[in-house]
């Protein structure tokens, strides 16, 4: 029992009513964080805030979501090397822990990637196009009109518009994670409460079936978020199902957004201001919808398909089929692209699998549109592109390849397996031929054996200084 009136007798040598006793505490001690002072405003302390300051490589850190993701970008997989890991080289190991379903998804996404040349083509216009949500004539008119506004407020309200749409057009990912998240709470309630929940659910199911989204936000913002408060305030339960009702209020949140009144009224209020009325101010409702439906991903493409392959492969193993080998591996592909897919990359990021005569080549394709230089200028001459590709050649190895582009000019750095290094001179020749050929003038063609792969940071450092980012303190 703990001593709180000292009447024990006291240990020889040690008297506990004397500990911190005679500590000196005063505002001005650096030793000591965060020292109240009643007399005046305090500053900010020297803490970062984050876990473990000796440890930043290791250690989430909380002082910057944009440190955070650096750290996850040099740290986690490369998509290129897990896509072999998975689909070529690791194949037998791995396909022993797939489960059925996982193993039928994966063969369906390795049928999509035999093409030849002009198929290839296809599938990468295909996919860049896929993954640009704001395409069309109304976008880059928005897009320019931002550029050119001097006032925030247009600024905004174009960027509120984009918001609407980008929550109108993910409708079907929406509907599916709101059914997903009502029925993981349903499994994880007691059946007394999970079969009430089951019985919304499946009115949930019929609206969206029905395309009633007004009728599914009124049952789920007046008979869904009652039933989960009160399940919450008798039963105390604050595990998984209480987790899940706060994805469900961020999705309906969403799902709210993305009504079409949400997004016409979005669209009236742009074209309210002087500088758009004139070329928006004729579009009405149905030409607007007309015009945002056309704008939405093609998902017919095989592209999509293989994305479609690849996602429900992974949703099974992460749900649990498979083995841990399987489930650790998709976890690596998924966190890989989720990384190089943030809103904090200023880059274009494409994965491009095929296999090609027989053999299986994986690559990874970054674009900036808008490099800079090696002096870190933007330079003269001409905009300046760059780009990285990472391929994974069957039965060949890694192969990095940096292009950088102004103009007609273009320079290129390979950097090969060592089983292609005495080829070099060949490859030099043939990659300067194929630019002149295309009338493109090489201003440097150099190939040398691979010492190591190089980082993105190293070919895009404005990545790593933040130039095009916001850097957002939690």
């Amino acid at each position: 029992m703990a001593d709180l009136l000292g009447a024990t007798n006291p240990v020889p040598g040690y008297d506990n009513t004397n500990v911190n006793r005679n500590i000196p505490i005063s505002p001005g001690n650096t030793q000591i964080q965060n020292v109240p002072d009643l007399d005046r405003v305090t500053g900010a302390d020297h803490r970062t805030e984050q876990q473990d300051a000796g440890q930043a490589g290791e250690k989430i850190r909380y002082d910057s979501n944009f440190q955070t993701f650096i750290q996850q970008l040099r740290q986690g997989p490369e998509g290129v090397r897990v896509l072999s890991q998975l689909l070529a080289r690791e194949g037998t190991v791995v396909t022993s822990g797939m489960s059925e379903g996982i193993a039928e998804e994966i063969a369906q996404a390795l049928e999509l990637l035999k093409m030849d040349q002009g198929q290839l083509l296809q599938f990468l216009s295909a996919q860049m196009k896929a993954g640009t949500r704001f395409g069309g004539a109304l976008f880059a008119l928005l897009r320019n009109a931002y550029a050119r506004a001097d006032s925030a407020g247009v600024r905004g309200d174009i960027l509120n518009f984009l918001k609407s749409y980008s929550d109108f057009s993910s409708t079907a990912h929406i509907e599916g994670n709101l059914l997903r998240n009502l029925a993981g709470m349903a499994d994880a309630m007691p059946a007394s409460w999970g079969d009430k929940l089951r019985e919304l659910l499946a009115q949930l199911e019929n609206g969206i079936a029905a395309g009633d989204r007004q009728g599914n936000l009124n049952l789920l913002q007046q008979e869904v978020f009652p039933f989960m408060s009160a399940y919450v305030t008798q039963t105390h339960d604050l595990g998984t199902p209480r987790e899940l009702l706060s994805l469900l209020a961020l999705d309906v949140a969403r799902y709210e957004n993305g009504s079409e009144d949400k997004v016409t009224e979005a669209f009236h209020q742009l074209a309210g201001y002087g500088t758009l009325k004139g070329v928006l101010g004729n579009i009405d409702d149905n030409a607007l919808m007309k015009l945002l439906q056309s704008s939405q991903f093609n998902q017919g493409t095989s592209a999509a398909r293989f994305a479609d392959h690849l996602a429900a492969a992974a949703a099974r193993a992460l749900r649990g089929e498979g083995s841990a080998e399987v489930q650790q591996t998709f976890r690596n592909l998924v966190s890989a692209m989720l990384v190089n897919e943030s809103v904090y990359m200023p880059l274009n990021h494409f994965l491009i699998p095929l296999e090609q005569d027989g053999r299986k080549l994986f690559s990874e394709l970054w674009v900036d549109a808008d490099a800079e230089d090696k002096k870190g200028g933007k330079g003269e001459g001409g905009k300046c592109m760059r780009f990285l590709f990472k391929l994974d050649v069957e039965k060949v190895g890694l192969f990095d390849v940096i292009l950088t582009s102004r103009d007609k000019e273009v320079g290129v750095a390979v950097a090969c397996p060592e089983g292609v290094a005495p080829f070099s001179r060949e490859i030099e020749t043939t990659v300067s031929q194929i630019l002149t050929r295309n009338e493109l003038t090489p201003v440097g063609v150099s190939v040398r054996r691979m010492e190591r792969p190089v980082t993105l940071t190293e070919v895009f450092p404005k990545i790593f200084e933040g130039k095009n980012s916001v850097n957002v303190k939690v």
